[in-house]
């Protein structure tokens, strides 16, 4: 196991971290109902008292965050992730946040007539839309189908770019701009779409779900969780269950997999002035980790 410090503990499932420029990073909390801001000397205080489930968050080319909200998890005693819908849970949302104030405001909550159920998590282009993931909501004897989109940081347009796809999480946008990553969560598959502009993927072929090829995958009971793109091209995938960070080529070779101390690392991000310290949400045990990588995060778009 590599060196992993702790830096913040006491967090209600953590995700969605984004390094700040003064240093702090800002994650979401989906079991608290909230965002919190945790300093470089692990002080951790309330962001935005936002509600849902905060999940995905990042820094749009206004300064401002966007935030995929899954609407609300239900929580029991034991167990740490969510079971399912929250009582007053009614739809997904996707949400744009005031960063001196933490006061949200609602962006999106359907697409085509069609109910978002969990938006997960969003990366922006350089052009400045964003495209997001919607797990879809899971119940005790089905699941929501789910999805990837597109839209635009002013709430004027959302189109829908891949429908569906089993378990869409994290989502990631190679160097080039050309090639979207989205992590499907159950049976652990990195598929790849090739961008062929703003909001426009390669069409499917006929019969087919979805025009994304699958690069990589793991066996066993590992599943994808977010991810993060390298400035070398590589892909880092958060992997539950096995709790590893598991870095992959563009051409889908294990390149590195580095064991977390906690069974549910849900996200990593980059930050430092070379791009190699890696912030990582460890989400069963409610802390941020922190360490440094062997090679230097991309560095994001706005961010």
């Amino acid at each position: 196991m590599e060196d992993v410090k702790i830096l913040a503990t006491g967090l209600g499932f953590p995700e969605g971290p984004v390094v700040c420029a003064d240093g702090s990073v800002v994650l979401t909390e989906i079991r608290n109902q909230r965002c919190s801001r945790v300093t470089a000397n692990g002080t951790v205080s309330v962001f935005s008292n936002c509600g849902g489930g905060p999940n995905g968050l990042a820094i749009g080319p206004d300064g401002y965050f966007y935030l995929c909200n899954n609407g609300g998890n239900r929580y029991e005693d034991g167990h740490s992730m969510g079971l399912g819908p929250h009582p007053d849970y009614k739809f997904g949302y996707v949400e744009r946040m005031d960063p001196k104030t933490g006061k949200t405001t609602l962006l999106y909550k359907d697409v085509n007539g069609h109910a978002l159920s969990a938006p997960n998590d969003l990366v922006f282009d350089k052009e400045g839309g964003f495209y997001f993931t919607d797990l879809g909501k899971r119940y005790p004897r089905h699941r929501d189908n789910g999805g990837v989109y597109y839209a635009l940081p002013d709430g004027t347009m959302i189109v829908e770019v891949a429908y569906p796809v089993l378990s869409p999480n994290g989502c990631g946008l190679s160097p080039d701009g050309r090639t979207l990553y989205v992590a499907d969560t159950e049976g652990a598959r990195l598929w790849a779409f090739e961008v062929q502009g703003p909001g426009k993927l390669k069409p499917k072929t006929a019969f087919a779900p979805h025009s994304g090829q699958c690069i990589a995958g793991l066996s066993g009971n590992a599943r994808f969780d977010s991810l993060k793109v390298m400035a070398s091209g590589n892909i880092a995938v958060a992997t539950l269950n096995t709790g590893y960070i598991t870095e992959f080529s563009p051409t889908g070779q294990i390149v590195r997999a580095v064991k977390m101390p906690d069974c549910y690392p849900t996200n990593i991000c980059f930050g430092g002035a070379d791009m190699r310290t890696a912030y990582i949400t460890l989400s069963d045990s409610g802390q941020l980790g922190v360490m440094q990588w062997p090679e230097p995060g991309l560095k994001l778009n706005f961010n």
